[in-house]
């Protein structure tokens, strides 16, 4: 349990207190109180909205119910202060030796530390990256896989049961193009000259290799065979080889899924008819028609059509959706839905990685888990914006349709999985990201990839340093010897923990990134003043009590940057090249 969570259920114990006076109404939602850092690190060590918080449903003001509780936190053990601030927050000052305490709990419990239980094992789905699959990775996969796949080891830290899901789009009219752009590879492999890429086909080479292995397998067999005898056959191959290549491209991010579903098979399978039919038998299924589209200038023709539509109103959506299409067909809604009843069977919750194209199903999609569920399940799509690529500030320009785009690959193979995992998670994913090829590799402060993990190699240098001058770190660290100052940043590694909770409640893990920032910088101011200070070096050949006391307080440091690091996907540096 964190430092926060012990006081936060001290806190409750007041609470109670109150209640068995009859101080406190009975029966309070306390689910909003909190306990936490201050804003202000001069207030206090810790704060609580508690008052706050419960002052009207207790039918009081805030100021007056601090009052009731400021006494009862007063008398628990380690509490130094408690002093109530403005309309009724409380403040609190701890015993300092309750940060060495949590400091040697960063030490002891070294790679689990930040480790929570807040999800109970409950089930959560995390499906993204989902691209179709009709080539490699490219940059505007990239984003979505990371915050995916960090995204998935947050809720796993935080207890939650994760299976990270990649579905596949392979049921749509792409991959019939992607069967034919194969027939043309597989031709050329057998010593055909196809000239120019046909309009409407995939250009790229990454077909090249496919064509081949076609031809190796079948011969000449299907190269003046109609289209009929051979495209569900090449459409099944050359699926089954973009996902392996899909898979590679991903494991050199250090991406892998536990699960691969596939569209076309949930059809086969008669899902879309499974969730129609449990929708009919809510009644939330109608024949009707939709409204004439806003788009539609008042000149422009339009007919309705009765189209077979899901109340979806009901349930915060802006209109009804069909289900299918006039001509009997599934709408992909209706495809979604189906995949989203799948996925809903075996979850508690949901989470979607999606780009910024698929906004607007958003509400129509949480709409069919609810309905589908009865609301027992919850799905949270995260919409990812692009990403940019500049090189030394100049866009770098790609088409993918030409064949002429940046591969994930590439990138990975350029700068590095670290540079990459990192870069992806420096600012919200529901915001613009630039991606420059010069920048992410300099050394300086203002790449967070280099700020955080040097942050790292100097403490890993720390070690090898003081054995060097001959201070003997086998004797136990007097960490009384640390003052107010480095005190400091054990009180921010421990807010790692609550980091963790936070970034997967909010299912955001560039929370995790922002907090190794915080932590890195103020790690380096404290070692800069060694510059300017002799005294506040870390490494005092003189003073080998206080070095090996600074030595455990840069190691707590270390141990939470490599955790961190660890949930991004990132490895925590030994030394800087």
């Amino acid at each position: 349990m964190s430092l926060y969570a012990r006081y936060g259920a001290l806190l409750n114990g007041v609470l109670n207190q109150l209640v068995a006076e009859g101080a406190l109404p009975a029966g309070l939602d306390r689910k909003n109180v909190a306990v936490e850092p201050p804003r202000d690190a001069a207030h206090g060590d810790l704060a609580t909205n508690a008052a706050m918080v419960l002052a009207k449903a207790a039918g009081t003001n805030p100021r007056a119910l601090a009052a009731l509780i400021e006494p009862k936190l007063n008398a628990l053990p380690g509490i130094t202060g408690v002093e109530i601030a403005g309309p009724g927050f409380i403040n609190l000052r701890i015993d300092a030796g309750i940060w060495r305490d949590e400091l040697q709990a960063v030490l002891g419990e070294g790679a689990s530390y930040g480790l929570s239980t807040i999800g109970a094992g409950e089930r959560v789905n995390v499906e993204y990256v989902s691209a179709n699959p009709t080539g490699p990775m490219h940059m505007g996969h990239c984003r979505g896989a990371v915050v995916g796949d960090a995204l998935a080891n947050v809720l796993a830290a935080a207890g939650f049961a994760v299976t990270r899901e990649y579905y596949v789009n392979d049921a749509g009219s792409q991959v019939d193009t992607l069967a034919r752009s194969a027939h043309l590879r597989y031709r050329e492999a057998l010593g055909e000259a196809i000239g120019d890429i046909p309009e409407g086909l995939y250009p790229g080479d990454y077909l090249v290799p496919v064509g081949e292995a076609l031809a190796a397998e079948f011969g000449d067999m299907y190269v003046n065979a109609p289209e009929s005898q051979w495209l569900q056959l090449f459409k099944a191959k050359t699926v089954a080889a973009m996902i392996e290549l899909i898979k590679a491209d991903l494991a050199l991010l250090g991406i892998h899924h536990d699960l691969f579903a596939s569209e076309a098979e949930l059809a086969a399978a008669g899902g879309p008819d499974r969730a129609m039919e449990a929708l009919k038998a809510k009644g939330l299924v109608y024949q009707g028609e939709l409204e004439r589209p806003k788009s539609l200038d008042d000149h422009d023709e339009w007919e309705p059509v009765e189209l077979t539509l899901f109340r979806s109103t009901r349930f915060g959506d802006d209109q009804d959706r069909p289900l299918k299409k006039s001509d009997g067909s599934w709408t992909y809604f209706g495809g979604d839905a189906a995949y989203h009843l799948q996925k809903a069977e075996k979850a508690d919750h949901l989470v979607n990685i999606w780009g910024a194209d698929h906004a607007g199903t958003v509400k129509r999609v949480q709409a069919a888990v609810t309905a589908l569920t009865d609301g027992r399940v919850d799905l949270d799509v995260k919409i990812i914006q692009m990403v940019k690529l500049l090189r030394a500030g100049e866009p770098i320009k790609m088409s993918k349709r030409s064949g002429n785009f940046v591969t994930l690959a590439d990138v990975v193979r350029e700068v590095g999985k670290d540079v990459v995992r990192f870069m992806m998670l420096t600012k919200r994913a529901d915001t613009p990201l630039e991606f420059d090829f010069a920048k992410v590799v300099e050394a300086s402060k203002e790449n967070p990839v280099f700020y955080v993990q040097y942050a790292h190699a100097r403490i890993a240098s720390l070690g090898r340093k003081a054995a060097e001058a001959g201070v003997s770190l086998d004797m136990p660290a007097d960490l009384d010897l640390l003052d107010a100052e480095e005190l400091g940043l054990v009180k921010l590694m421990a807010q790692y923990p609550r980091a963790i909770e936070a970034a997967a409640m909010a299912h955001e893990p560039h929370r995790i990134a922002f907090y190794l920032n915080d932590l890195a910088s103020a790690f380096h101011s404290l070692w800069n003043r060694g510059n300017d200070d002799p005294s506040r070096r870390f490494l005092i050949e003189d003073r080998p009590d206080l070095t090996r006391a600074r030595l455990e307080l840069a190691r707590g440091i270390g141990q939470v940057l490599k955790n961190g690091l660890g949930l991004m996907g990132v490895e925590a540096a030994e030394e800087m090249r």
